[in-house]
């Protein structure tokens, strides 16, 4: 075979290599594409409360069952009487909060629709270091209608447990997260959906994180397994007591606010969470540790969801018996054992 041939050969073959890898790269877009087309419908936009510190009213949430059912970060967005979910379509609902976990950080939002496109949390995936993701979320607000979610595309860089600590990262949850190399956890994106290339689920985006100490931020995902068992129990109201007097086993001598040093802030609300607005002195409340601000989440393993269910949780609990409280203190969650005989 003469130069001239072989440069002719190699020129020919260059071609081909370049038209394949043309094809290739757009049937990858293309792949890409097919998979965002089928996630957005699932993906929702949440507006509530902007907070004390006028903070960013606004954050993302996902479709979880066809009969409206929506898992979303717990924040203080969802901290007002009028939640508004706006889906893919456009449509806006008036969401109504099924139940939360603040130890996940996690909350379950309904609305009244049907028929919807949903992700299925018993079809999700678990990630290895490396594999390339895709997150979907609202993030900076930029939707309010129709229009249609930011995606971001990343790779998880590794998977572990967030040991956070005070002046570190503050964040109540201690299990296992997907780190993400991708801007994922900015203002709005918490509540957002993080899957595979496939478009299958694999965990939901957490909260901004910041190192105080060196100023970074952390992007990092819930995976699924870790939270599902929690989700099936607040889509059934299994975490929230029962106020009924009638399922209710009452002690006839039982245990009280007063008996345990502890105000609660004036429940002016039907759902004014249960902030501890005064502790008495010598009281059995302040030996324990706890102070005011706090917020009491837990008594035991039952939710705390407003300063009326505390109050009827004590009603059940014998006066000599002691209690265990998780409270939240700014990011941090504290928990502690008290008893009226301290």
């Amino acid at each position: 075979m003469t130069n001239h041939h072989r440069r002719w050969v190699a020129f020919t073959l260059a071609l081909v290599g370049l038209a394949f890898a043309g094809s290739s790269k757009n049937v990858h877009a293309q792949s890409f594409a097919k998979t965002i087309t089928g996630v957005q419908p699932k993906i929702v936009k949440i507006y509530g409360a902007g907070g004390v510190r006028g903070l960013e009213p606004y954050q993302s949430g996902m479709v979880i069952s066809p009969e409206g059912h929506v898992l979303t970060s717990w924040s203080y967005v969802l901290d007002t009487d009028y939640i508004t979910v706006t889906l893919n379509d456009g449509r806006k609902f008036q969401g109504e909060l099924v139940g939360y976990d603040p130890r996940l950080e996690i909350a379950v939002l309904k609305i009244d629709a049907v028929n919807l496109s949903y992700f299925n949390l018993d079809k999700s995936v678990e990630l290895k270091s490396g594999a390339r993701v895709l997150a979907f979320s609202n993030i900076y607000g930029v939707a309010a209608g129709d229009e249609a979610a930011s995606v971001l595309h990343g790779v998880v860089s590794a998977k572990s447990k967030l040991f956070a600590r005070r002046g570190v990262f503050e964040t109540p949850y201690r299990g296992e997260a997907y780190v993400l190399d991708a801007m994922t956890n900015n203002p709005g994106g918490a509540g957002g959906a993080l899957t595979d290339t496939r478009g299958r689920l694999a965990g939901i985006l957490g909260k901004e994180l910041r190192n105080a100490q060196n100023n970074t931020w952390l992007n990092y995902a819930i995976p699924v397994a870790a939270l599902a068992d929690s989700v099936d129990n607040l889509k059934r109201g299994l975490s929230v007591p029962s106020v009924d007097p009638e399922d209710l086993k009452l002690q006839p001598d039982p245990l009280t606010l007063s008996m345990l040093g502890i105000t609660l802030v004036p429940d002016v609300l039907a759902k004014t969470p249960p902030f501890i607005d005064q502790i008495r002195r010598g009281s059995a409340a302040e030996k324990s540790g706890l102070k005011t601000d706090d917020l009491i989440l837990f008594c035991d393993d039952d939710i705390m969801s407003s300063c009326e269910v505390f109050r009827v949780q004590l009603l059940q609990i014998d006066r000599d018996d002691s209690i265990r409280l998780t409270v939240q203190r700014g990011q941090e969650l504290i928990e502690v054992e008290l008893s009226a005989n301290d």
